[in-house]
């Protein structure tokens, strides 16, 4: 059975590492810039370029860099296995990945959905958004918009009356399960111009009522506007992953996914295994001949 590299050795691969501060001759130096072509020629054959779903060659060089500095390879035969390894954990992570996009998709599917509005969600009557429980809304895009259409509406019919009035209010009670938290406040502001605490002139208190009012409801759409954005960056990151589920085999070999991992988990083993021992080798330990099962029938 094939052995993982030990922590001990890859302790011991990672000092080695760390002894060199980068090549100092022209052969080196040489040396140096041929790992960069070759990184790069890997990640032409490695790294996913395609119109629709991109992989980064950064990211894959990167790692290409990690793992030379980590394993340190000498030769032609350590540099292979060295990049075999870089592309099962590339290969690992876009399992991975395909993963979080095939639950992204699924959730998608749900009740959840940020591209869907609450009134295709539920009973498909599309009232103010004002009446019911913004919570809601604030799940969609496109529920959103609705909202900050209701409080552009709700801005002018409050500047046009000069106040909150109670009309307004019970025009905005029309709810099922308590009042939202704007009704609630403009419910406040209307008791506070009502009781008028710091005893202003009825003019300078309806002033201030109708300032403070028009205050609270822009920052209210201006939230709403923000909440737009963050629902499209969220949207964003569910299509990103989505996609990454087209980098598996097609959908048909997508039941085989255990396997499709357990195959490159035991092409990592064995790559890691092969890599240890020929660096044992050259370190000057005697490494005997992998033992070779009788796979022969008995008679």
């Amino acid at each position: 059975m094939a052995k993982i590299i030990s922590q001990k050795q890859l302790a011991a691969n990672r000092r080695n590492a760390q002894l060199s501060t980068g090549p100092k001759s022209k052969h080196g130096k040489l040396a140096s810039r041929l790992n960069a072509l070759k990184h790069g020629l890997l990640a032409r054959q490695v790294v996913v370029n395609g119109y629709f779903q991109q992989e980064s060659s950064d990211e894959f060089k990167q790692l290409c860099r990690e793992y030379d500095e980590s394993l340190a390879p000498v030769g032609p035969l350590e540099e292979m296995l060295v990049g075999q390894i870089v592309m099962v954990v590339w290969r690992l992570r876009r399992v991975r990945m395909a993963e979080a996009g095939e639950i992204a998709t699924s959730v998608d599917k749900t009740w959840w959905n940020p591209r869907r509005p609450p009134w295709e969600l539920g009973n498909g009557y599309k009232e103010n958004a004002l009446h019911s429980r913004l919570r809601d809304y604030r799940r969609s895009i496109a529920g959103i918009e609705f909202v900050i259409e209701c409080l552009q509406e709700l801005r002018a019919k409050i500047q046009a009356a000069g106040q909150v009035t109670e009309a307004i209010l019970i025009d905005l009670r029309h709810y099922e399960s308590g009042p939202n938290d704007i009704v609630v406040k403009l419910a406040a502001l209307l008791a506070s111009l009502k009781s008028n605490p710091k005893n202003l002139s009825p003019e300078k208190a309806l002033a201030r009522h109708l300032k403070e009012t028009l205050d609270y409801l822009d920052s209210q759409i201006s939230e709403f506007k923000d909440l737009i954005n963050e629902r499209q960056e969220q949207i964003n990151v569910e299509d990103n992953m989505r996609r990454s589920v087209a980098l598996l085999p097609s959908d048909e070999f997508l039941d085989k996914i255990v396997r499709y991992e357990s195959a490159l988990q035991r092409q990592l083993n064995r790559s890691m295994n092969q890599l240890e021992r020929l660096q044992r080798r050259r370190l000057g330990e005697h490494i005997p001949a992998p033992a070779v099962m009788d796979v022969s029938l008995k008679e």
